[in-house]
């Protein structure tokens, strides 16, 4: 958690072959879980967002195969600390036709 906006944007753009300077979101999370930075870039320069959870860690992927798009919805799940499959939200309705 101590590289700056660079390093972050050079790690999106080396470690995961994605542009930092697209309309994402790109979240990450320390060792411990209890820490997250987002990076975001916003047309004329990146924000970064930090946030630490005083009690708990957020419920993080492990490995390259956990990586996952999220929903705008799961990453308020995430900042929240919860895990981003809640069992009881009710999920999209897909193929659905209103004649």
């Amino acid at each position: 958690m101590r590289k700056p906006i660079d390093g972050l944007a050079a790690c999106v753009q080396q470690s995961f072959r994605l542009d930092p300077f697209s309309s994402s979101l790109f979240l990450f999370c320390g060792r411990r879980s209890d820490r997250i930075k987002a990076l975001c870039w916003e047309g004329d320069g990146f924000v970064l967002l930090y946030k630490r959870l005083e009690n708990g860690k957020f419920q993080w992927p492990r490995n390259e195969n956990e990586v996952k798009n999220i929903t705008p919805q799961q990453l308020r799940w995430l900042m929240e600390g919860l895990s981003i499959d809640q069992p009881k939200a009710h999920r999209p309705v897909s193929g659905l036709s209103i004649l």
